[in-house]
C-alpha cells in the first residue's frame, strides 16, 4: 500500500471531503446564506429583487456550475481552474487566470470579516467601536487560517455545521413570514405587498450585488485532490449547491415580503430587524434576532474559511510549476500548503479597510475576466481534446459548450458598464482593475526569468512538516 507523508493511502483518503462536505464548502464559497442580499431588496424592492434572484441563477450560476462540473471532473487537479486554462491556452494564459483570481481575492476576501463585524456591532456596539472593529476582522483572518491548517476535510465538515446553524433562524423567519403574510390578517400584507416600489430605486446596484451573491462556483475546483471521487462528486455538488443557494435567498425574502415590511428599510444587517419584527416584542423576537446576528457572524467567518481553502491552492500549483518559490509547496501532515495559507491571509488582512461597494465593483471586473478564460478553456478543450475523458459534459455538444458562456459574458459586460463611474484611489475603478489585470503579464515575464525547473529540491520542499 502506498505511503504518503508517513501515512497510508487509505488514511489519506480519510482526510478527503465527501459529497456533503463539498456541497457545504461550495455553498459558503458562493453564498453563506441570505446575508448580503439586503442591499438587493433595498435597491430594487421585493418584486424586482425576487425576479433578479430567480433569473440571474439561470444565466449566471447554472452555466458556470455546468462548466465547472465538466472541467473539474475531467481535470481534477490541485489548483483547479489554473490547470484548465493552462492546458487549453498555454502557460501565459494559465498564469493570467491564477493572477486574476488571486488579485480578485484581495478585494473579495476583505468583505467577509467586515460582514462578521457588522453583525457583531448589532450584538454589542461597544465591542466594535473605533479600531476594535478592525481587530475583530483581523481575528477572523487568524482563526480561519489556523482552522485551514487542520485540512480540507476539517473545513468541509465545519461548513456543514455552520450551514445548519446559520440557516436555522431563516427557516423560522420563513415560517413566521408566510403564516403572518398569508393568514395573519396584517394590513398591507399578502401577495400585493411584493409589488410595493422603493422610494429611491437603484437597479444597477441591485444587479451588481446579485451577481456578487451568485459568483464563485469555480472556487471549489482548486481542492480537487482533496475531494473523494471528484469525477462523481463535483457535478453533483455544483447542482446541489446551486439549488441550495437560490432557495436560501428566495424563500426568506418572499416570506418577509408577504408581511408588507417596507423594502426601503433594508440594508446590510437588516435581517436582525426583520427577525425581531416577525418574532414580536417577547422572547421569541429577541431570541430570533440574536440567532440571526450569530448566523451573520458565522456567515462572514464561514465564507472566509472556505475561500481560504480554495485560494491558497493556487500559489501551491504555481510553485509546483516553478513560477513561485519552492517554499510555497511546503505542506503540513494534513496536506495543507501552509506557507501559501500564511502569505495569502497576510495579504487579505491588508485590504480590510476598503469600502464594501468598491470591493464589489473591482471584484466583479477581475473575477469576470478570469471566469471568461474558463469558458474559453471549456470550448478550446472540446475542440482540441474531444477524446478527453469527461465523466460529466455540458449538454448540447460543442454548441452547448459555447452557449453556456453567453449569459455570463453579457452580465459581466453589464457589470463593467454599471461600474463606469466608480473610483478607487482617485482613479476610475475600471482603470484600476485593468491596471491590476495587466500587471499579470509583467509578473509572468518576471516569473519566467526567475523560473527554476521543478527539481528534487522543490519536491523536497513539498514534504509534510
Amino acid at each position: 500500500m502506498a505511503i504518503w507523508g508517513g501515512r497510508t493511502a487509505a488514511a489519506g483518503r480519510s482526510r478527503k471531503m465527501g459529497l456533503l462536505a463539498l456541497v457545504a464548502a461550495t455553498y459558503f464559497m458562493v453564498s453563506g446564506g441570505p446575508y448580503g442580499i439586503e442591499d438587493i431588496l433595498g435597491n430594487a424592492g421585493y418584486g424586482k429583487a425576487l425576479i433578479l434572484l430567480l433569473l440571474i441563477p439561470l444565466v449566471w450560476s447554472l452555466p458556470t456550475s455546468l462548466m465547472v462540473g465538466e472541467l473539474a471532473s475531467a481535470l481534477p487537479k490541485e489548483g483547479g481552474y489554473y490547470w484548465w486554462v493552462k492546458r487549453a491556452l498555454g502557460g501565459f494564459w494559465g498564469f493570467q487566470e491564477a493572477w486574476l483570481s488571486l488579485a480578485a481575492s484581495i478585494f473579495d476576501m476583505a468583505i467577509y470579516p467586515t460582514i462578521f463585524v457588522l453583525y457583531l456591532t448589532r450584538l454589542a456596539p461597544s465591542w466594535t467601536a473605533g479600531n476594535y472593529g478592525t481587530l475583530w476582522a483581523l481575528a477572523v483572518v487568524i482563526v480561519c487560517a489556523l482552522w485551514n491548517l487542520r485540512g480540507a476535510r476539517s473545513v468541509g465538515d465545519g461548513s456543514i455545521g455552520m450551514f445548519c446553524l446559520l440557516i436555522s433562524p431563516f427557516v423560522m423567519i420563513a415560517i413566521l413570514g408566510f403564516w403572518k403574510g398569508l393568514f395573519g390578517g396584517i394590513a398591507g400584507s399578502g401577495f400585493a405587498a411584493l409589488s410595493h416600489p422603493v422610494e429611491h430605486p437603484a437597479l444597477s446596484g441591485a444587479i451588481l450585488v446579485t451577481l456578487w451573491n451568485y459568483m464563485g462556483w469555480d472556487n471549489a475546483s482548486t481542492v480537487a485532490q482533496e475531494v473523494d471521487n471528484p469525477q462523481r462528486n463535483y457535478p453533483l455538488a455544483m447542482i446541489g449547491a446551486t439549488t441550495l443557494v437560490a432557495l436560501s435567498y428566495i424563500i426568506p425574502l418572499a416570506a418577509v415580503g408577504l408581511t408588507g415590511m417596507p423594502a426601503d428599510t433594508f440594508s446590510t444587517g437588516s435581517w436582525t430587524d426583520a427577525a425581531r419584527t416577525l418574532g414580536g416584542p417577547g422572547i421569541l423576537g429577541a431570541g430570533l434576532a440574536l440567532a440571526v446576528v450569530i448566523g451573520g457572524m458565522l456567515n462572514g467567518a464561514g465564507i472566509f474559511n472556505a475561500l481560504v481553502m480554495s485560494y491558497t491552492r493556487v500559489p501551491y500549483a504555481l510553485a509546483e510549476e516553478g513560477l513561485l518559490p519552492a517554499i510555497f509547496t511546503r505542506i503540513t501532515a494534513a496536506g495543507v500548503p501552509w506557507v501559501s495559507v500564511v502569505c495569502c491571509c497576510a495579504a487579505w488582512a491588508l485590504a480590510l479597510r476598503f469600502s464594501f461597494e468598491r470591493l464589489i465593483s473591482i471584484d466583479l471586473v477581475l473575477y469576470g475576466a478570469a471566469l471568461m478564460l474558463e469558458f474559453v478553456a471549456l470550448v478550446v478543450l472540446r475542440i482540441r481534446e474531444p477524446d478527453l475523458h469527461r465523466p460529466f459534459r455540458v449538454p448540447g455538444g460543442l454548441p452547448g459548450a459555447i452557449a453556456v458562456g453567453v449569459g455570463p459574458a453579457l452580465l459581466i459586460a453589464y457589470s463593467l458598464w454599471a461600474a463606469r463611474d466608480e473610483k478607487v484611489a482617485g482613479i476610475p475603478a475600471l482603470v484600476f482593475a485593468s491596471l491590476v489585470g495587466l500587471a499579470g503579464a509583467i509578473i509572468y515575464a518576471v516569473a519566467l526569468r526567475g523560473r527554476q525547473p521543478v527539481t528534487t529540491a522543490a519536491n523536497e520542499a513539498g514534504r509534510p512538516i
